[in-house]
């Protein structure tokens, strides 16, 4: 039989059972719509997390107390809760002195109670220098930032997230108005515009920014920094920088020996591979989790083929005794299989694709969150692989069933 002949058959068979057919296929269509949503959902979590944290800038260096190891990628010492004091003003110094250097931002954190009036709320505090919101590319949208002579002078001035802005004044302008940290009093003099999550994982929305010196001084009582953050002159490669940092700070720390660093160096490079590898592994994880839907289908196609075999048994042996061989036995029947699977297979990516849409709709249209659409053609590729594997995978048994079933008894079947 010519394989137009046996495709011509396998249709006609599926079409004279239509209700079966579109539930046999439902255990396939869900299985490759949770495939393609899911994948697809967690390539839009990825490049939303990347674009955040590009965002932040590319040419960023962040130096952190304490060493992390051998290992490029382990914990830094006060990444774990340890307090270090390795880092000082001489480091900031040292960096500003640098021409490979645009700039160099130390930062002290702290938590806090912010109060206004009778509204009181937990904040993570930031103490830094007036060059902060340009390197860290953190625009103010409502007043100004303080000024190099306020972080000199040590004047009592915060800037404060949108967030945090809404829960201590609800509809009243914060500008000008006092809040306290610690029972220490702060003039607001300008409100961020909205930003999300940031490096470290503090929300910035929520975030208050005060002048170096006033938290070191008299909100956390200390003379050495949480971090520094260094902005590389655009002329020079990163990784040059990244080298002439770390000669300095062993220079400053007189470390002679580079596995008794007490600090540890992180590129944006380093963030993006760290957070690019995370999300990745998540996002097979999860394609991996729906494509069991897509076993239990399969299982449902060769459980209703075995069925329909059962059920044509006198069909099978009427095309034998005509003339039909085993093999065009098998052909049509997996044939029908792999229609079944394939057909199902494209539903279910017409029906993800059209669900990822709508996710996308509801998150950009009432959800300022900057979710990204991502609809990757490996997922389709593989949506289409896995049901035609599926299809052949579940449909063979059943054929050769068939193929198998000797054709005077067939006949004799009832």
């Amino acid at each position: 039989m010519l394989f137009r002949d046996a495709f011509k058959t396998s249709t006609r068979s599926l079409a004279h059972g239509k209700m079966r057919s579109v539930l046999t296929m439902l255990g396939i269509v869900i299985g490759i719509a949770s495939v393609i949503i899911l994948m697809s959902i967690g390539q839009s979590a990825q490049d939303l997390i990347l674009n955040q944290v590009q965002g932040i800038g590319s040419n960023l260096i962040f130096i952190i107390p304490g060493g992390s190891g051998s290992g490029r990628f382990s914990a830094p010492a006060a990444a774990q809760g340890i307090v270090i004091t390795s880092l000082v003003e001489r480091d900031a110094d040292a960096f500003r002195r640098e021409p490979s250097v645009s700039a160099a931002v130390p930062e002290v954190r702290g938590q806090a109670e912010a109060v206004y009036g009778n509204n009181d709320v937990k904040v993570t505090y930031d103490g830094t220098t007036e060059q902060y919101f340009g390197v860290r590319n953190l625009p103010v949208g409502r007043g100004y930032t303080f000024t190099k002579n306020d972080v000199d002078s040590g004047a009592h001035v915060a800037v404060i997230g949108p967030g945090l802005a809404t829960t201590l004044f609800g509809n009243l302008d914060p500008i000008g108005k006092s809040i306290r940290l610690d029972q220490v009093t702060f003039r607001v003099t300008g409100v961020l515009e909205k930003g999300g999550t940031g490096a470290f994982g503090i929300d910035q929305d929520n975030l208050v920014l005060v002048p170096l010196v006033v938290a070191q001084r008299e909100l956390l009582g200390i003379t050495y920094f949480s971090d520094i953050v260094v902005e590389a002159n655009p002329a020079y490669d990163i990784s040059f920088v990244e080298s002439r940092i770390t000669f300095l700070l062993r220079r400053n720390h007189s470390i002679t020996d580079p596995n008794k660093d007490d600090f540890t160096i992180r590129t944006q490079q380093d963030a993006l591979a760290i957070l690019g590898n995370i999300t990745s592994i998540l996002t097979i994880f999860l394609a991996a989790i729906a494509s069991i839907s897509l076993i239990v289908g399969g299982i449902g196609i060769m459980n209703i083929m075995l069925v329909a075999v059962t059920e044509r048994t006198r069909e099978i042996g009427l095309r034998k005794a005509v003339g039909a061989t085993n093999r065009d036995i098998l052909e049509q029947f997996l044939i029908e299989s792999v229609l079944l699977t394939f057909v199902g297979g494209m539903i279910g990516i017409a029906l993800g694709a059209l669900i990822v849409a709508l996710i996308y709709f509801v998150l950009s249209t009432f959800f300022s969150i900057g979710w990204v659409f991502a609809f990757p053609l490996t997922a389709v590729i593989l949506a289409l692989i896995v049901s035609g594997i599926a299809g052949i995978a579940f449909g063979i048994y059943p054929a050769r069933q068939a193929a198998r079933k000797n054709p005077i008894e067939a006949l004799r079947y009832e």
